[in-house]
């Protein structure tokens, strides 16, 4: 009775999946369909030299989601639903491309991306150092896509559950590290905490500690608020009562503890904010301005800056919620 409980678990839990991958098929995360045709590039996409002092003069190139999975799915065979999940085989078409129209000749390098771009950066980093010249200098920077597999105020593991049907219905383990995957459940290697254990390239790591979209999705989902008592503090972190406020920090808390072995990595580089924000490198408010988020007065743009071009490596942690005055925090009230 156990096994055939689980068993139709397991298949609500991939019909609710697909029906979910189906729904965003029809929207501009999942179909070319239904994407701007133009979109503005700030933040470190800027050309403008006051908005973006290292990176204004670089060919720039920004690849459009759309497979949800970070260009990391690669099934054996269809699944029978009319969606098709080939976002490895689209981020190889897409490198090949771009290496035809000259990167394979580029003396400098830097794979970014923020959310699940973010984490798409860290999944494939190492193969982008492959693609590039032995003598080009070539780094990673993955803002917002340290993603927690962290319990829910309920004590359900939402993120887990997602990330193991995400990996079965779309043959992400291929994608992954083959010695992780062997060693644990594949699902498990898809974290970023595994992820960076294992990428020899450099690796720049901009996340709020309150990163909005986790608290909104992991740790706060809204199935695990039935009665809304945590709805104003999921909206703003400023509307949170002392209790949500401990809850939030031991967020933080798992979030720095699974960046700890990190820290001791010598070429990597840290913008760790205590700020109620998702992603921070494409806008020019969060990026690089007068009213920047800033950790020891450096700006996210100045500390990736030094990081990449050797000037100063360094790791920066804020200090806990609220003594940062510097943030742009999201409030959605």
């Amino acid at each position: 009775m156990g096994v055939l409980q689980g068993t139709i678990s397991r298949r609500v839990l991939d019909l609710d999946l697909t029906i979910g991958c189906f729904t965003l098929s029809l929207k501009p995360l999942g179909s070319s369909k239904y994407m701007e045709r133009q979109v503005p590039f700030s933040g470190i996409l800027s050309c403008d030299p006051a908005q973006n002092p290292d990176f204004f003069s670089w060919n720039k190139v920004k690849i459009r989601y759309c497979d949800g999975a970070s260009f990391a799915g690669h099934p054996e065979s269809e699944n029978g639903t009319g969606l098709f999940f080939r976002g490895q085989l689209i981020w190889e078409a897409v490198m090949h491309e771009l290496l035809s129209l000259g990167l394979s000749s580029a003396k400098q390098a830097l794979l970014s991306g923020c959310s699940a771009g973010g984490l798409a950066t860290l999944i494939h980093c190492d193969d982008f150092r492959k693609f590039l010249p032995k003598d080009a200098t070539v780094k990673c920077l993955a803002d917002a896509g340290f993603f927690l597999d962290e319990k829910d105020i309920l004590g359900n593991q939402v993120m887990g559950s997602f990330y193991r049907d995400v990996v079965q219905l779309q043959g992400v383990a291929k994608s992954l590290h083959k010695e992780c995957a062997a060693r644990m459940e594949p699902y498990k290697c898809l974290f970023p905490r595994e992820i960076i254990k294992n990428i020899k390239t450099p690796v720049f790591l901009v996340n709020p500690a309150y990163d909005i979209w986790q608290i909104q999705n992991i740790l706060i989902p809204d199935a695990s608020d039935p009665h809304h008592s945590w709805q104003n503090c999921r909206l703003s972190i400023h509307k949170c009562n002392p209790s949500q406020i401990a809850t939030l920090q031991g967020f933080r808390s798992s979030l720095l503890e699974a960046l700890s072995e990190f820290q001791k990595n010598k070429e990597g580089g840290m913008f760790i904010n205590s700020c109620f924000v998702h992603c921070q490198t494409w806008m020019a408010n969060t990026w690089h301005s007068p009213k920047s988020p800033r950790i020891n007065n450096k700006t996210i743009a100045e500390s990736v800056g030094d990081w990449f071009f050797n000037r100063n490596i360094l790791k920066q942690i804020d200090c806990p919620y609220p003594c940062d005055r510097t943030c742009y925090d999201l409030d959605f009230t």
